[in-house]
């Protein structure tokens, strides 16, 4: 085995080992409204459910030199965000808005996607994607590096509403298709997956 001690290595280390080791990572799409009225989006793939009861789920969102990205601020500031779950037909507009853009510049206009309207929050979602969540902010965790300093603005979001396109949705089972879903996970660097082969083994009771 090669064996690294953690309390040596750089930020950068951290990221390249960590974002290359824990895969594939799911992908929130999100978008948010900024005080202004300003529509934002961004995609995330720090991102995971926390809980059930009640239905929360987490986004970690990296400062830029320290700053608040403009999802972090927005959520913050406005309380609520609408969460897409990426799948291929989604993949290469979503990527359009990783892009570094001015906050009061709207990452959608440089793509094709539409907006669609949400039920529980003034933030309008993405009218394309197949599965969106509307949410709302349950709690902000700062997160601070060994120098105190915030680097990390970590969000947990309480689902209030969910949106699923009927061919991803099974209403007699009330369960998600995955394989209608076919969505596509975060790797490191560039890199992307679909899913492959699907196995099944249960759980031990």
């Amino acid at each position: 085995m090669i064996k690294m001690d953690a309390n040596r290595l750089t930020p950068q280390e951290h990221y390249k080992f960590l974002s290359g080791a824990i895969i594939p990572r799911p992908i929130a799409f999100v978008t948010t409204m900024a005080q202004d009225g300003t529509l934002n989006a961004a995609p995330f793939s720090f991102f995971n459910v926390v809980s059930s009861n009640p239905p929360i789920v987490s986004i970690a969102i990296q400062r830029d030199q320290g700053e608040m990205k403009d999802t972090a601020r927005n959520i913050v500031g406005m309380k609520e965000l609408v969460i897409h779950i990426v799948d291929a037909d989604l993949t290469v507009e979503m990527n359009k808005t990783a892009a570094r853009l001015a906050p009061e510049v709207n990452e959608l206009d440089a793509t094709s996607l539409m907006t669609a309207p949400s039920e529980t929050v003034a933030v309008p979602g993405v009218k394309e994607a197949k599965i969106r969540f509307e949410a709302k902010l349950e709690q902000h965790i700062p997160v601070k590096n060994d120098d105190g300093d915030v680097v990390t603005d970590l969000i947990l979001a309480r689902v209030t509403y969910y949106h699923f396109d009927e061919a991803v949705f099974d209403k007699k089972k009330a369960h998600i298709l995955t394989a209608e879903l076919d969505p596509v996970a975060r790797l490191a660097g560039n890199d992307y997956a679909t899913l492959g082969e699907i196995f099944r083994i249960e759980r031990p009771k």
